[in-house]
């Protein structure tokens, strides 16, 4: 590496770090606070909220490194062709191509880091997050057992008790299931216990009374009960939740048979899609410093500004993105076309070669030189 390209790397390096850290904090609040207000409605502590909050991280940093990448190689450029810098580069014979060095580089180290996340903490911190997001749901004790309060803890269904023993005896128990359309049932007991079932826990009403309404013909009617049953898993949320393929592991990924992935529920497309864009993601980091380097080329003489640039990298930025999402589709239905995983990369790629050459001929080179 020459001098010049050390220095337009650390100007690089320097400014990714600083956009990284505005927009990681910007995405984290904004999801946080979101999970805060769920959690806490919820009863859970503050340090579920923390410990929660910390495993949505690594998604959040994949969604902001290659924005922080595109802002960084954005600013650099402009502010280099503000102060005179870029012409003195080119009055040195660095072509357009040469100056991209740099910037390529800059590339791969966010993609290293992309990689990395990709590779190692998203299919990990995914995992221990539905994990964790399973077992606060079958806490029933937070969600559903909180003694001198109406609670809902699903659509249609209204639960009071009186009073829970140390022993975990629920005393004076009033449910309320008004989820048939014309028809409710009130339960009333005198005790009540929680119970594990074969689809999760149950609640067991003992010396009790059920009133059963039927709106259509206006009957009530009225049982006794000594002992009855009453199926809380489905309110309680996913117990038998199967693993999402993005929470697979990327060995697991590659040496896996298609009578493992049968069993994790999830298809052999989806499992080779997912493989490939754990490898394509990261070099579209690459490609979003590039673009938004050589857009500065475009219009490096203009009075206006770079506005114009910039709006138009940032277009080309979404078309690839949506190329992207429509290729997806076909690749989820066939294993046969995980490797449309690219095709955002390959599409990329020919923007920043346009982009080259049209300014070098525009600059009456007529080719671009290296």
């Amino acid at each position: 590496m020459t001098r010049i390209d050390r220095y337009l790397l650390a100007q690089l390096l320097t400014v990714f770090a600083f956009f990284t850290l505005v927009l990681v904090s910007v995405y984290w609040v904004n999801r946080a606070a979101r999970l805060f207000d769920a959690l806490i409605a919820d009863g859970q502590s503050f340090w579920v909220f923390l410990e929660l909050s910390a495993l949505t991280l690594p998604n959040v940093i994949r969604v902001v490194l290659p924005l922080s990448a595109f802002a960084a190689s954005v600013y650099v450029a402009i502010r280099l062709t503000r102060d005179n810098e870029m012409v003195v580069l080119q009055g040195t014979g660095m072509s357009y191509l040469r100056m991209l060095v740099p910037v390529a580089l800059f590339g791969v180290i966010v993609a290293g880091m992309l990689a990395a996340l990709m590779h190692v903490l998203m299919p990990q911190s995914r995992a221990q997050l539905a994990e964790r997001q399973v077992q606060i749901a079958e806490n029933i004790t937070v969600r559903f057992l909180r003694a001198g309060e109406f609670l809902e803890p699903a659509d249609g269904i209204t639960v009071f008790l009186r009073e829970v023993t140390p022993e975990g005896q629920l005393l004076d128990v009033f449910l309320s299931d008004r989820r048939r359309d014309g028809m409710r049932v009130d339960y009333s007991a005198a005790s009540a216990l929680l119970a594990p079932g074969p689809q999760g826990p149950v609640l067991v009403m003992l010396d009790g009374v059920a009133l059963v309404h039927v709106a259509a013909t206006g009957r009530l009617t009225t049982i006794a009960f000594d002992d009855l049953t009453f199926d809380v898993g489905g309110l309680i949320g996913p117990a038998g939740r199967g693993p999402d393929v993005r929470e697979l592991p990327t060995r697991l990924l590659l040496d896996g048979t298609p009578a493992q992935f049968e069993a994790l529920g999830v298809t052999l497309a989806e499992v080779r899609f997912e493989l490939m864009s754990r490898h394509a993601q990261p070099m579209l980091a690459l490609i979003t410093a590039l673009i938004g380097f050589a857009a500065v080329f475009l219009g490096q003489f203009s009075r206006l500004g770079a506005w114009r640039q910039v709006l138009f990298a940032i277009i080309a930025l979404v078309l690839i993105q949506l190329v992207g999402n429509a290729v997806s589709g076909a690749a989820l239905r066939d294993a046969g076309r995980a490797a449309l995983a690219f095709v955002p990369v390959a599409l990329g790629g020919l923007v920043v070669a346009g982009m080259l050459v049209w300014v070098s001929r525009r600059r009456g080179t007529g080719k671009v030189v290296t």
